[in-house]
């Protein structure tokens, strides 16, 4: 896995910012995020309150990771120090204040393999993750591409506010996904909230917000016919491993 330039990172971000947040399905107005690593101890992240179908280069703002990454292995954090947190974790002292998300940013950032992360609040998605039906949408898969673009399974978030409890809770569950799964999350599900996807591309992460609210359509539409009906275990398993697939998806991200 290589490092894009500050440039190149900054042109993949603003394009994939724009391409999802251009639809009203993905996110309106302030909803939303996208993150891209630069380095070990830094990455650029939305800045709060902008838009993700407008994004600027200035409004993307770089921040040192190490002082997140340190808080959230605190405890009992108040909500003036995560402010005084965002501010003072910026490159640039003059930059605009990065999202109070950036905090499960930079913990997602540093996993193997994770450049770039997209955060929206689809609104398929959404009617299931504020259903009673999120865990069976988590866990279970209705077709192949499915499998492929968002993984074999997805980790489930109960509600929690965003900030720093949020930032946690995701770091705790997604440990607990790859220890039980002995691989990494493409999805994360967040309970009456949103979705994240994890790339090694931007485009990587863009094909998975677009097929996980897609998933969430179709999910919506089975039950609407009676359903659904969820591929069996060992076809999942199957399509997850196969060889074939991965290079067609690859194939299409490239693109």
């Amino acid at each position: 896995m290589t490092m894009n330039s500050v440039n190149e990172t900054i042109e993949k971000l603003l394009e994939l910012s724009h391409r999802i947040g251009t639809t009203e399905q993905m996110a309106i107005l302030g909803e939303g995020n996208v993150s891209g690593q630069l380095n070990a101890d830094q990455f650029l992240i939305k800045a709060s309150g902008t838009e993700l179908g407008s994004l600027t280069e200035n409004q993307l703002v770089a921040v040192h990771s190490k002082p997140i990454l340190k808080a959230l292995k605190g405890s009992n954090v108040e909500d003036d120090e995560i402010e005084d947190l965002l501010l003072t974790s910026r490159v640039d002292s003059t930059a605009l204040k990065p999202s109070v998300e950036t905090l499960f940013h930079a913990w997602l950032l540093q996993l193997p393999h994770v450049l770039f992360v997209g955060h929206t609040h689809p609104v398929c998605v959404n009617q299931v993750l504020c259903s009673p039906r999120a865990k069976e949408f988590a866990e279970h898969r209705l077709f192949p591409d499915q499998i492929v673009y968002c993984g074999a399974e997805s980790v489930l978030v109960p509600y929690v506010d965003p900030g720093l409890v949020l930032a946690t809770r995701i770091a705790d569950l997604v440990d607990d996904f790859i220890k039980r799964k002995k691989t990494f999350p493409k999805t994360i599900l967040l309970e009456n909230h949103g979705l994240i996807a994890l790339g090694t591309t931007a485009k990587q992460v863009e094909a998975t917000l677009r097929m996980t609210e897609k998933s969430a359509r179709v999910f919506v539409g089975a039950i609407a016919a009676g359903g659904p009906i969820v591929l069996p275990q060992e076809q999942v398993d199957r399509i997850a491993s196969r060889s074939d697939e991965h290079y067609r998806q690859r194939m299409i991200e490239s693109n």
